[in-house]
């Protein structure tokens, strides 16, 4: 995975997950990922160490993919809008069959089938 993709995959997880992280967690997070902000501007914007905010970011990169690993908050959201986008697409082509096998799997999903 490249920096880019990574950086998509966390602020994307910091979306759903955020709100869980301590307030400290969160301002290291939001600075580096949203205002760019370098390692060590963060650290002599917060008073603390280069390395405190580098083991502050990783510990709460590894805590979204922890709570994602376990709630799947982001994966259910993926699968729900792909599928729905395909009942989109079947209804552009009146395929009702289509739309219907879709919607009895995401009621499966639903129901943790």
């Amino acid at each position: 995975m490249n920096e880019l993709q990574k950086n998509e995959l966390y602020s994307n997880l910091y979306g759903f997950y955020g709100k869980l992280l301590t307030k400290r967690q969160q301002d290291y997070f939001e600075d580096y990922y949203y205002s760019d902000l370098s390692l060590g501007e963060i650290a002599d914007n917060h008073g603390v160490s280069r390395q405190a905010v580098f083991d502050n970011l990783k510990r709460s990169c590894k805590l979204l993919n922890n709570f994602e690993t376990k709630l799947c908050m982001k994966s259910d959201y993926d699968f729900f809008e792909q599928s729905l986008q395909k009942c989109i697409d079947s209804l552009n082509v009146n395929d009702y069959v289509a739309i219907q096998s879709v919607i009895e799997v995401m009621l499966s999903r639903l129901k943790g089938e």
